[in-house]
């Protein structure tokens, strides 16, 4: 299925990116309450730990997602501020929005394309370096691309959440031994760059916390354009005889 191109009229898509990603590029990765229920999904649990509501504001969006997740279970979500009543919040990191507005995207030579034969290679840099979760699958979500040094994987960075018209660069890391040396901006550029060839637009985000990434990300051409939080969520209900 082909992403439309971006409009002037899409900007709210990244107000709930990780619905539009499972509702339309990524719906192979997706899972929906059984029964049919559509207004909440979920990343196979290989593949990504969030999940996403058709909308936040609708009851009936948190009703799917605890039908999907299951009575006393843990749902990661993004941006939603308030669950309801008798959901109870286990985790909350807050976040920043940051968007392509001037970033010069170029290839990277010396990258190399990481694929399912690279994931244990990958799963100890992201482990070592921390930039967020990784799984097992996620390489599966767009292009990654990574920089060896006499055969080691020592940075890397990708695709992940693809609303209609943008792509999300994630996993940006670097191993400590070899810091300093630019390799995360060559890679950022390069991955840019697959992105602006399918004519979308590449977008990130980070912990707000995380001040020495936001001040690279902006000097290099990105722009905050909102401050969302990732939360952990626990369904209403308790799993306690799941564990007799």
């Amino acid at each position: 299925m082909s992403t439309p191109a971006h409009t002037s009229l899409d900007p709210h898509v990244l107000d709930n990116p990780a619905w539009a990603a499972l509702s339309g590029a990524h719906t192979a990765f997706a899972e929906y309450p059984a029964g049919g229920g559509a207004r909440a999904a979920r990343y196979s649990r290989d593949v990504s730990p969030f999940a996403a509501l058709a909308d936040p504001e609708d009851p009936r969006s948190w009703a799917d997602l605890r039908a999907l997740v299951g009575d006393g279970e843990v749902a990661s979500l993004a941006g939603v501020l308030t669950p309801p009543d008798g959901w109870e919040t286990v985790g909350r990191i807050q976040g920043v929005q940051l968007v392509d507005t001037s970033l010069r995207a170029e290839a990277a030579p010396e990258a190399v394309r990481l694929g399912a034969t690279d994931v244990p290679e990958v799963l100890e840099l992201i482990r070592l370096t921390e930039p967020g979760p990784f799984l097992p699958r996620t390489v599966e979500l767009g292009t990654y691309l990574g920089i060896r040094r006499q055969g080691r994987l020592v940075a890397m960075a990708g695709e992940r959440l693809r609303p209609p018209g943008w792509t999300e660069i994630s996993a940006v890391c670097t191993h400590p031994d070899h810091r300093g040396q630019g390799l995360a901006t060559r890679l950022v550029r390069a991955v840019a760059a697959g992105i602006r060839e399918r004519g979308e637009i590449p977008f990130l985000h980070t912990s707000a916390n995380n001040t020495r990434a936001i001040r690279l990300y902006e000097s290099i051409g990105f722009t905050l354009r909102r401050r969302p939080f990732f939360l952990a969520v626990r369904a209403p209900g308790n799993t306690a005889a799941n564990f007799s």
